[in-house]
């Protein structure tokens, strides 16, 4: 019987090992800036074009390397950072596997310029397919270049799973400022379609984070320290109120090296303790010092998780180091002993029913002194009473006609949907006064019991129908600006905006480029609320934008879930009377009133069948 286990040959070996190292354009970014950083680099320009897909190029003012040590820089294995396997407990440099440059050039048409400051000229090299094609000597500055183009041609499987140029961007950039943002004192810039999307001097981690950020950041940040015999914790936290509902802002880095642990994630979020609610994300920018011989880095070929050898102690100082941080700014968790805004909400609501809107709005009703609380909150105990007996019995009187009964829509498939959801187009729900509780749900009574709806599903539905008809048949309304308004966006987030510009623009904003990751706002879409900055607005519709692309929706339908979902009111907001019916009027009014583009329930219904069982437990 034949032997059937062969070697691999190198280049397939080569892309087997690629496969790990490399796994989209950002990969290739993030290795090539670290070579850059370990070649002692002062400064270090990133050249991208279709957001790295054709063109990936590094330029360092590094020590450069000597014709030997550049051919052999593409040979996996080959690392001029360690020589033994104990070395791997004591590793400082970013880089040391010895396998990013082999990987990159078995999948890449790879050229290599670099030169030494001891010589006169530098060196050529041309990989294509893990295969050397040409080696010369050139005139070249002091450092190395080295060009990646057209990554994956040669595998194209791979290269079809790449995703659109903006998705692929944001990962480079993300990637980009990580290495930036742990190295402040070296020179970056990067350019993408000849377009300059960064410039970053050389200055202080304050400075730098301002740049990348946006200078909104600066009085949000809280600076930490914390020294230990085990760690060093240094760098900034975001005060909570500049804290976010979406993942962003969130750096860790062990000696410079930009990590993800949920552990030590759960002791920052902890730390806050009760500032943040819970959909809230801690930001920070966190550097933890370390003996390079307590943590192991060699777990994954793109060393971004790290084992630590006493992780419940890191835990712990990472915890007291934010606490620290926010206790010396006076920002601890208090007790709210007011009332829930909701009930003087009702109250307010009840003596404006009574009384009439005109004498409700009257001063001398918003002065009692404290000599005659007292007797106000008697008269008010005994409207109360009267009002919920006005209603029961209102109750009690209504005509079952003018009601409708709501069904809870579990399954978008269900037999016999349509016929049920026309009971909302061919007849207007019958809505009682509705009330709202825990400023999250609207409650109204219907004919079967209540209707319970999420407001924030719900509004985000009838903004998504309203958005996407927009677009679709361009009949969008601007509210013009009475002086136009620039707005400053961080890099990533600014060239997202360009590629998809005219679709916002078809939404009813009027907003161009400005340059400098700058946009002028000549107009917003009418009606949109003014509670939300603009720039906190335009950032939040990127930021769903980019995660809804994940998904594969078409960019019209992409950018108004985006818009809906960033303008939506959202849980936590008290709504007026009128407000709360109108989104009742509205949502059944949707074609798909059921459901919210997220996939969330818009409304449940409470059946008085089940309200009398619960009763007779």
């Amino acid at each position: 019987m034949n032997d059937i286990i062969q070697l691999l040959p190198d280049n397939i070996a080569n892309q087997i090992a690629a496969g790990e190292v490399i796994q989209r354009p950002s990969s290739v970014v993030k290795e090539l800036l670290e070579n850059a950083i370990d070649a002692g680099a002062t400064e270090i320009k990133l050249i991208l074009k279709d957001a790295g897909k054709s063109l990936i190029q590094v330029i360092d003012n590094g020590k450069g390397m000597s014709v030997t040590d550049a051919r052999l820089s593409f040979e996996r294995h080959a690392t001029s950072k360690i020589k033994e396997a104990n070395d791997l407990f004591h590793i400082k440099t970013m880089g040391f596997r010895g396998e990013a440059l082999a990987s990159i050039g078995s999948i890449a048409q790879v050229e290599m310029i670099t030169r030494r400051s001891v010589d006169e000229v530098g060196n050529r090299l041309v990989m294509e397919g893990s295969k050397m094609t040409k080696q010369e000597p050139v005139q070249a500055a002091i450092g190395t270049s080295i060009s990646v183009k057209n990554l994956f041609y040669n595998i194209p499987a791979r290269r079809k799973f790449l995703k659109s140029d903006p998705v692929e961007l944001k990962h480079v950039m993300d990637d980009f400022q990580r290495v930036a943002l742990a190295y402040p004192e070296i020179f970056f810039s990067m350019y993408h379609n000849q377009h300059e999307n960064f410039h970053l001097g050389k200055n202080n981690l304050r400075q730098r984070i301002i740049s990348i950020v946006g200078k909104h950041v600066n009085e949000k940040l809280i600076p930490v320290q914390e020294q230990t015999d085990l760690v060093n914790i240094s760098g900034f936290i975001v005060k909570p109120e500049g804290c976010k509902r979406t993942k962003g802002d969130q750096y860790l880095f062990v000696n410079r090296r930009f990590i993800k642990s949920n552990n030590l994630y759960h002791a920052i979020k902890t730390g806050y303790e009760s500032l943040l609610q819970a959909e809230q994300y801690p930001g920070y920018f966190l550097f933890l010092d370390i003996d390079p011989s307590a943590i192991d880095i060699n777990v994954h070929p793109t060393k971004t998780e790290i084992k630590f050898e006493d992780e419940r102690l890191i835990y712990n100082y990472l915890k007291v180091c934010i606490k620290h941080g926010l206790g010396q700014y006076s920002l601890a968790p208090m007790l709210d002993f007011n009332s829930d805004s909701n009930f003087n909400h009702a109250e307010k609501y009840i003596l404006q029913n009574q009384m009439g809107s005109d004498e409700y709005h009257h001063p001398s009703l918003a002065s009692h002194s404290a000599i005659s609380s007292g007797s106000h909150r008697s008269t008010l105990k005994k409207e109360t009473l009267k009002s919920w007996e006005d209603m029961y019995e209102a109750l009690h009187q209504s005509d079952p006609k003018n009601d409708s009964s709501v069904t809870f829509m579990e399954d978008e498939n269900q037999k016999g949907i349509e016929a049920e959801m026309s009971l909302f187009s061919n007849e207007k729900l019958s809505v009682k006064t509705p009330f709202q509780i825990h400023q999250s749900y609207v409650v109204t009574q219907i004919k079967s019991g209540l209707l319970i709806i999420d407001q924030q599903a719900a509004h985000e539905r009838i903004l998504y129908e309203h958005y996407k008809n927009l677009l679709s048949n361009g009949e969008f309304v601007s509210q013009k600006e009475l002086f136009p308004r620039v707005v400053e966006l961080d890099g990533s987030k600014a060239s997202v905006l360009k590629e998809i510009l005219p679709f916002v623009n078809a939404l009813g904003f009027e907003i161009s480029d400005f340059g400098n990751n700058s946009f002028i706002v000549h107009g917003t879409p009418s009606g949109l609320e003014e509670r939300i900055p603009l720039e906190s607005l335009l950032g939040k519709i990127i930021e769903q934008y980019l995660i809804n692309y994940e998904f594969d929706f078409g960019i019209e339908d992409n950018l108004s879930r985006s818009m809906a979902w960033s303008s939506c009111i959202k849980k936590g907001k008290v709504l007026e009377i009128q407000e709360m019916i109108q989104i009742i009027d509205q949502l059944f009014a949707c074609e798909i009133p059921y459901k919210s583009p997220s996939g969330k329930n818009c409304f449940i219904t409470l059946e008085l069948d089940e309200i009398q069982r619960r009763f007779n437990f």
